[in-house]
């Protein structure tokens, strides 16, 4: 019998707590602080000699001096295995609605519970037979998981060639019953389950190669695809002040982008937005599947109510349920909302450890966290020879909408978009409220580049008119300039801006991106349009827009699509410059 390593509180401060040891101790171990009938968890983040400081994942009053730790020797770590999907965790991984249906609506504190119900039974088929050689990660067999094969992989950390000794048949099991035994090259056995234990700060690297990140994901929202791409296996952040549309745009992301698991992790936002996700989520209908969207989903909740200490777990508890997804050769879409609160919660503990604090009181180390974290992204050939993905985008919540902010500006550093959301748009009302003066993507778009270049330049021309206008009035200003300005607000107004309540203009196929960009391209951006005057000039663009905006609305390819295109040709045939362009 293994025996207890144990020590005593000698300091509390809020949810830092310190305990004094004999034993040593390892970094980023998980201890139990015994409080009467309470067993509180806790993370060792620092030591020294032999004291070790720890966060506790839980609220820490009541406790006292002396109180009894047991530390387990263990790292924090997660289950992986069949029965995640569909899934709300907390972010330690304890079931939520499960914990509800025990204990109450209110969440007992030292409450803990298996992620994956070890007596649940799945249906089992081999991929291998004695005798094959296997290496950390490779398939040994598969189980039906709500739409998905869920592969039954050999632990990630084994190393070198496996040798298969027996492998079970095709049948029912537990996730406690052994499928296949293996032997290693120096003829250690080495047991194989459905259930898989990875630490959360450890990256899981059982794959070949990791590639550069250069297929654009298809989010389905025309200002994200065509003007700031995000690609399969990249990094973006979407800062913005509060109320100016993150939580939508991230929900519309989740149910319409192209990948096929989408992670939710919810680390320390308002209860009321993240209860709206919980309750919509599992009646919203996969346009993929037409099956409930929670079926590919799922949601690591961590609200700003619940222990500050416990955001950070939430954070890595989510990524690492992504690569796990990631080794079966699935692209994963994983949205942190908001790494603000993450930020923040490294801040109060760097606080309560009486580091030196960096710039607004943020730890010194604030970057390279970040980065860690986004660096977990990545597109990676495995070792069959399939790929897999993990796409990850990140809200900020910067106070005043400030992207100086240490958070937002760390966050720049690392990934590869940036659709920074504007009051101004929000307040006009014009969703998604990504400001396209101010946003950046460093992927391509599947939008020809010359096109998305000129679109780039007609929204700064149009935008440096309005701003004139605004010292010299309407009046000063040339028909063409003013011309300008319009065909710029008639992009922003048809193109950029999509109706979310609207089931066709809510979201946009890539076809359809394509063939609509290329068309505004040609027929409005690039014209040269005989308009004498600025009313003239107005009531042309207001006409156009209205037409637009209902052919926006009209599903793709069907008569009612082409029939609207033949009326918004023949209103540009009357002012055209090139009549015989247009009328193609």
């Amino acid at each position: 019998m293994t025996e207890k390593r144990t020590g005593r509180i000698v300091r509390v401060n809020g949810n830092m707590v310190m305990a004094e040891t004999a034993f040593t101790i390892v970094q980023n171990e998980v201890a139990y602080i015994a409080h009467g009938a309470e067993r509180l968890k806790a993370e060792v983040i620092r030591v020294r000699g032999n004291r070790a400081e720890m966060q506790v994942f839980e609220t820490t009053t009541g406790i006292i001096i002396g109180e009894e730790v047991e530390f387990t020797g263990e790292l924090l770590s997660v289950e992986l295995g069949p029965g995640l999907l569909g899934q709300i965790f907390d972010g330690l991984q304890n079931p939520l609605p499960h914990l509800a249906e025990k204990y109450g609506f209110f969440l007992k504190r030292g409450a803990y519970m298996e992620a994956l119900p070890d007596e649940t039974e799945w249906e089992f088929t081999p991929m291998v037979k004695k005798g094959d050689l296997l290496s950390g990660g490779s398939r040994v067999g598969f189980v039906p998981e709500k739409i998905f094969k869920h592969y039954i992989m050999v632990p990630f950390q084994l190393q070198g060639d496996l040798e298969v000794v027996s492998v079970v048949p095709h049948g029912r099991y537990d996730l406690k019953t052994a499928v296949a035994e293996l032997k290693d090259q120096n003829g250690r056995p080495h047991s194989v389950y459905m259930q898989q234990i990875w630490p959360v700060k450890i990256p899981i690297k059982a794959y070949a190669e990791k590639l550069k990140p250069s297929t654009p994901l298809v989010t389905r929202m025309r200002l994200i695809d065509s003007l700031f791409p995000v690609a399969l296996g990249g990094t973006y952040c979407i800062p913005g002040p509060f109320g100016a549309g993150k939580t939508v745009l991230q929900q519309l992301t989740s149910r319409y982008a192209e990948v096929d698991i989408v992670i939710i992790a919810a680390c320390g936002e308002r209860a009321g937005e993240v209860v709206e996700t919980l309750k919509t989520f599992p009646s919203i209908k996969d346009p993929r599947t037409g099956k409930p969207l929670i079926d590919r989903t799922v949601i690591i909740c961590n609200t700003s109510s619940m222990p500050v200490a416990a955001r950070e777990a939430s954070v890595y508890t989510a990524v690492t349920i992504a690569e796990y997804y990631r080794q079966m050769g699935l692209n994963v879409l994983l949205l942190a909302d908001s790494t603000s609160r993450w930020a923040q919660a490294m801040r109060e503990m760097s606080g309560r450890l009486e580091e030196i604090p960096g710039e607004e009181a943020f730890p010194a180390y604030l970057e390279s966290r970040i980065a860690s974290f986004y660096e977990r992204a990545g597109v990676v050939n495995l070792n069959d020879g399939s790929k897999g993905s993990v796409t990850i985008g990140g809200t900020v919540s910067p106070a005043g909408g400030n992207f100086e902010e240490p958070v937002t500006q760390a966050t720049l550093k690392v990934v590869g978009a940036f659709h920074g959301l504007s009051r101004e748009r929000s307040d006009a009302r014009r969703y998604p409220a990504i400001d396209p003066l101010l946003s950046w993507s460093k992927y391509k778009s599947f939008i020809d580049e010359e096109e998305v270049a000129y679109a780039h330049r007609v929204l700064r021309k149009s935008n440096d008119v309005m701003q004139m206008m605004k010292v010299i009035g309407e009046e000063g200003t040339s028909v063409a300039d003013y011309i300008d300005y319009l065909k710029g607000e008639f992009f922003d107004f048809v193109y950029l801006q999509q109706n979310a309540f609207d089931e066709v203009d809510e979201e946009t196929p890539a076809d359809r991106q394509k063939y609509i960009f290329s068309f505004i391209h040609q027929n409005v951006l690039k014209e040269e349009f005989e308009l004498p005057g600025k009313e003239d000039a107005l009531r042309f663009f207001q006409k156009l827009r209205q037409l637009f905006k209902g052919w926006n609305s009209i599903q793709w390819k069907t008569p009612g699509f082409e029939k609207a295109e033949r009326e918004i040709r023949a209103v540009l045939l009357e002012k055209s410059g090139n009549k015989e362009k247009i009328s193609a």
